[in-house]
């Protein structure tokens, strides 16, 4: 296994104390060190020479090194990788009845980059990480010894360009089906794993959802920036007395719509698709309120540099929808984006449902379900926060 080293002036305390990440300018970055193949597991040695962790480099990515483990001479294999994503197995079977969570979350998990969700019989992965990816098929190997029929890789995203992957998706093992049914809080939702966003449904909201039903039984409710019909559906099942999905993507609502039919509700269920800004001011205009409204944007601050132009775009968010909320009622308000803290994206909430002209109370805070654990050293694998309101 090769050896990279941290520079002189690099303290190899924080990996010693359980950072998962060293970046390229904390690492001697010499012709040699240059020259290794991007995700090679290798040594990281302090500077005077002292084993620190194994792990998976990368030259071409500000993060070079990622940490999978601290035993020195433990080699990186199939048994590895299986007690690895075994283990995150048995955590997830405790807590969820059926076998539809997210199996492996990345970092959290201690398999940096690397995210599987399960559908049942079927997985997809998103291997995000150079190791990951050029070790694609031992973790669909893996997953078949483990009891799941059919591996599909998903190739979408940001993350993977950064780290110079490809963007070619394919099935590793077994037939997928095109659509799967996920039942999640007495809610059917139709999750499209080939074709769908991401790998085809986001399981970090469930608990979110679960409380945003609670809310709306009884009552209307509005899901902005719907997807699949997340909050909608799960309000329906939790008894809401209609639904309004609003999305850009005309698949999209038309998979929530399948959920709404297969559930028994589609005559409660209506979708507009259009931009939700747009759709949200002529709601405005016709003076439409509802008991509830949930609003569950794309991550409008992926990055530090779009920070202040992603917490003015939750302010919107906030004023608009809170003039959509019948008086008493609920505002349920999301954001996936990493760079913005949970402080700074309720202050924009905050000042956005003030400027609507509306008081309120804070009600519940969420985060993602615990099928996303969070690494305690990454502040970034905690991305999802969610700030519900009763408003007067």
């Amino acid at each position: 296994m090769k050896i990279i080293k941290l520079r002189p002036n690099a303290d190899s305390r924080a990996v010693r104390f359980g950072a998962p990440w060293v970046f390229n300018d904390q690492l001697v970055m010499d012709r040699r060190t240059r020259a290794i193949e991007s995700g090679s597991f290798v040594e990281l040695h302090d500077t005077f020479g002292n084993y620190t962790a194994t792990g998976t480099f990368n030259s071409n990515s500000k993060i070079a090194f990622r940490v999978l483990h601290k035993t020195e001479g433990l080699e990186i294999d199939d048994d590895w990788i299986k007690e690895k994503i075994t283990s995150a197995m048995a955590m997830r079977s405790k807590i969820y009845d059926t076998p539809f969570y997210r199996l492996a979350h990345a970092e959290g998990d201690g398999l940096p980059g690397l995210i599987i969700d399960r559908f049942g019989e079927c997985a997809v992965i998103q291997p995000n990480a150079s190791w990951a990816n050029n070790h694609a098929d031992m973790i669909a190997d893996v997953l078949v010894d483990l009891g799941i029929e059919n591996v599909h890789l998903n190739a979408q995203g940001r993350v993977r360009k950064i780290e110079g992957l490809d963007d070619v998706s394919k099935t590793l093992k077994g037939t997928l089906p095109k659509q799967v049914e996920v039942e999640m809080n007495g809610a059917i939702y139709i999750a499209d794993l080939l074709g769908g966003q991401k790998t085809g449904i986001f399981y970090d909201q469930r608990d979110n959802h679960a409380f945003a039903a609670r809310l709306a039984k009884g009552g209307a409710v509005l899901d902005v920036f719907s997807h699949v019909g997340g909050f909608g559906l799960a309000a329906l099942a939790g008894g809401a007395t209609r639904m309004m999905a609003i999305d850009g993507s005309q698949p999209a609502l038309d998979l929530a719509a399948q959920g709404a039919k297969a559930m028994g509700k589609a005559d409660l269920f209506e979708a507009r698709k259009g931009d939700a800004f747009d759709q949200m001011n002529i709601l405005i205009e016709e003076g439409v309120t509802f008991e509830t409204v949930i609003c569950d944007p794309p991550a409008f601050a992926p990055n530090k540099k779009a920070v202040e132009a992603g917490l003015r775009a939750y302010e919107r968010v906030a004023l608009m929808a809170a003039k959509l909320v019948a008086p008493g009622g609920y505002l349920g308000l999301c954001s996936c984006s990493h760079a913005a803290t949970a402080e700074k994206f309720a202050a924009s909430s905050i000042r956005g449902i003030g400027r609507a002209g509306r008081v309120g109370q804070i009600l519940h805070r969420g985060a993602a379900g615990a099928d996303h654990p969070t690494h305690p050293y990454l502040i970034e694998s905690g991305y999802l926060k969610s700030i519900f309101f009763r408003l007067n």
